[in-house]
């Protein structure tokens, strides 16, 4: 246990991780202030950054790695989920803790000409970078989010923001598999269970849906309006790939396709029987599609 600005933190050990038997991937380790963030950093090559949301952590991408090992595949644990440190409180979390976190891991590492993979919460921070850092960036995967502009939020959603926050302790396994649509083993809901002992170490993941922006002066809608300006006249390539049965997210895929001018310019592909962790349901299949993205051979004829 450590002090980092004040805030308490928190360090899963490493034990927690042991059993976890396919995910077989060294990790690393860089420093933020006093947090430790850790990251899979796998192949050489192009660079492809994926970018998690709420409450998975890298094992999210786990499926991807095998398909796009002839690229170099770097995967974060946001602070507060898996192999990175925890902050106690979630009122300790802000979307500028996020951002700066990730800005600061992409200069350490110094990485260049990205394709940026993203999905949930990864959507609005990774899309956020992007906006602000466009020249960072060769090529934009969209998966499953969104871009909020602070307008009320859903009764469906505020239930869950409730929920997330009322919670004694958060159940995560139970959240992947209803945001899924196929059965998760006992393993799998294990991994995703293993970055937290106790409640005390879920902050993070209560934090994530009170940060979703629900008026227009909430956190991060500048930088997410910036997103947008910047996607709006984006003019490298970018894929959008939504599932078929994800309840909330479904359908936004229309507002990307929109929003993005190039995103015209490939396949229009959508996951079919996958929920709103399409990465778990459909991994390999998705992965797939991004390395023909990758090699430039999903353009429309």
């Amino acid at each position: 246990m450590s002090t980092s600005s004040n805030f308490e933190t928190l360090r899963t050990d490493d034990s927690r991780f042991d059993s976890i038997r396919d995910f077989p991937y060294s990790p690393n380790y860089l420093e933020y202030g006093d947090i430790r963030m850790h990251y899979v950093d796998e192949g050489k090559g192009e660079v492809v950054l994926a970018l998690h949301g709420e409450p998975s952590w890298s094992y999210l991408y786990r499926k991807f790695i095998p398909v796009l090992s002839h690229y170099r595949f770097i995967a974060p644990d946001l602070i507060g989920f898996g192999k990175s440190d925890k902050i106690v409180g979630w009122k300790n979390y802000s979307f500028d803790l996020h951002f700066h976190s990730l800005k600061h891991f992409i200069d350490h590492l110094d990485l260049q000409d990205i394709t940026l993979v993203v999905q949930d919460w990864g959507g609005l921070l990774g899309l956020s970078l992007l906006g602000e850092y466009p020249e960072r960036f060769k090529r934009v995967v969209v998966m499953n989010t969104f871009l909020p502009r602070g307008k009320p939020l859903h009764l469906f959603f505020k239930a869950w923001v409730n929920f997330a926050r009322y919670h004694p302790s958060l159940p995560v396994g139970l959240i992947l598999q209803r945001a899924t649509v196929s059965k998760l083993s006992k393993e799998t809901l294990a991994a995703y269970r293993a970055p937290y002992p106790s409640a005390k170490y879920k902050d993070g993941a209560k934090a994530f849906p009170q940060l979703v922006p629900g008026k227009p002066t909430a956190d991060g809608i500048e930088r997410m309006n910036k997103a947008r300006e910047t996607l709006s006249k984006w003019d490298k390539p970018a894929l959008v790939l939504f599932s078929d049965k994800d309840p909330i997210m479904s359908g936004l895929e229309k507002f990307f396709y929109k929003l993005i001018p190039t995103s015209k310019d490939q396949q229009k592909i959508v996951i079919k029987d996958a929920g709103h962790f399409l990465q778990e349901d459909k991994g390999e299949e998705i992965a797939g599609y991004i390395d023909q993205f990758i090699k430039g051979e999903l353009k429309v004829k």
